[in-house]
């Protein structure tokens, strides 16, 4: 038998990351970026407001109070985008809006809510648009607080500055990276793609949610189980219909597939029943003269999950993981060795999912098999440390599947773990 970790490191050992590609920052959202991105021009590239209101020297204000008012010449109005440039004199101001620049001589910029609003009135609440205001955006305004130098002044550069390093190479992108890129001018990046993941099931029993279930037929459910912990993991993932229990139908059905895939997963037939024709179906899948490939069929000592399958197939020797066909069986064993292979191609370092330690909360032990390593479904509380198991130890039992967040770890050599004792935790989320 082969054990957990050797089928892993055998699995990870003959993967590599995907060649890097460039992509516009539409498309390169779950990509690992594999350069160093600096930053070209400074965030923000210019002083702007932080508030609307009214930009003006300091001194102008000095001493201002709701009953002794600052009152102004406003000269015009500053908008974000506008091209006009206007020039704050003494006794002087400009409207100002959110974002604008700051006009030459202003020092700072006075929240509108501490004004007038040019209104000859009592404090206003918010600016006035442009075409509303009396004599367009001239007059007067009562200032009724005094301000520091730089007030609600956001300084050029105050985010980051031209040559700061924006992003290191290994970073995943997400919508706050894509973000930054983008205020940075980064129209392209250079990353690793994201893999593209083929899943498909076996099995003539197999029908597709929302058909008629016939008499001695089940539902369909690794392979959207399985597709989705794909997108999950970070890959572009695509389900196919369940395939019947064909040697030739299965074989012509990867065969269409590799043209759309880094990685395929398969579910099912890989047992030694004598329905089980994933094993008769890979032994010549397209790289019958391709050195190197193949699928290698293996029992390891685990529980669930024993049968399993890995190679490469075709004449680019995709990689291929054959998993079992129990709900849970296949599950376990995508977060196992799938996602880590996902995650490999992807350019990631940290492959795995996260372990931790929890004591566990059960009413009586739970017994283990000699030899194997077992993967028993919790629920984990990580501000009690505790881990509780959820339903029972059967392969089939995918309804507590949905209610654990954990996987719990005995090892191959314990065979009971005790209430209380503490013990490993693969966390699933």
């Amino acid at each position: 038998m082969w054990s957990v970790d050797g089928h892993l490191e055998d699995i990870l050992g003959a993967l590599h990351p995907l060649d890097p590609i460039d992509l516009p920052l539409s498309d390169a959202q779950g990509c690992v970026l594999v350069e160093d991105v600096t930053v070209p021009v400074a965030l923000p590239p210019f002083d702007n407001s932080s508030m609307d209101g009214y930009a003006v020297r300091v001194a102008d204000v000095a001493g201002a109070s709701e009953d002794f008012p600052a009152v102004l010449t406003v000269i015009g109005d500053v908008a974000a985008g506008g091209d006009e440039t206007r020039t704050v004199g003494p006794g002087q101001a400009a409207r100002i809006m959110t974002g604008a620049p700051l006009p030459p001589g202003a020092e700072a910029v006075v929240p509108v809510e501490w004004t007038d609003g040019g209104t000859g009135g009592g404090a206003a609440t918010s600016m006035r648009p442009a075409g509303a205001a009396p004599e367009g955006a001239t007059g007067e305004v009562r200032v009724h607080r005094p301000v520091e130098p730089r007030a609600h002044v956001r300084e050029r550069g105050s985010d980051v500055r031209a040559g700061d390093l924006a992003l290191t190479e290994g970073t995943v992108l997400g919508p706050p990276q894509i973000g930054l890129l983008a205020a940075i001018g980064r129209g392209t990046v250079r990353v690793r793609p994201r893999p593209r993941v083929v899943v498909l099931s076996t099995g003539s029993e197999l029908v597709q949610p929302g058909e008629e279930l016939g008499e001695g037929r089940i539902y369909d459910s690794n392979s959207f189980a399985l597709t989705a912990a794909a997108r999950d993991a970070g890959a572009i993932a695509y389900r196919v219909g369940a395939v019947t229990d064909d040697a030739d139908e299965l074989r012509a059905t990867i065969e269409d597939q590799l043209i759309r895939a880094d990685l395929i997963v398969t579910t099912g037939g890989v047992s030694v029943g004598a329905y089980d024709v994933v094993k008769e179906a890979l032994s010549s899948v397209g790289d019958e003269d391709e050195p190197g490939g193949g699928v290698d069929f293996r029992k390891l000592a685990m529980q669930p999950g024993k049968p399993q399958g890995f190679g490469s197939i075709g004449p680019d020797h995709t990689p291929l993981l054959a998993l079992p066909g129990n709900p849970v069986s296949s599950y376990v064993s995508f977060e196992l060795f799938v996602r880590p292979a996902i995650r490999t191609l992807m350019g990631l370092r940290d492959v795995r999912r996260p372990q931790v330690r929890a004591t566990l909360r059960t009413d009586k032990a739970l017994t283990s098999p000699e030899g194997k390593r077992q993967f028993l479904r919790g629920a984990y509380d990580a501000g009690k440390g505790i881990v509780t198991p959820v339903g029972g130890s059967g392969s089939h039992l995918i309804a507590a599947l949905a209610q654990a967040n954990a996987l719990i770890v005995v090892p191959e050599d314990t065979t009971s773990v005790e209430p209380g004792m503490e013990t490993e935790v693969v966390l699933l989320g």
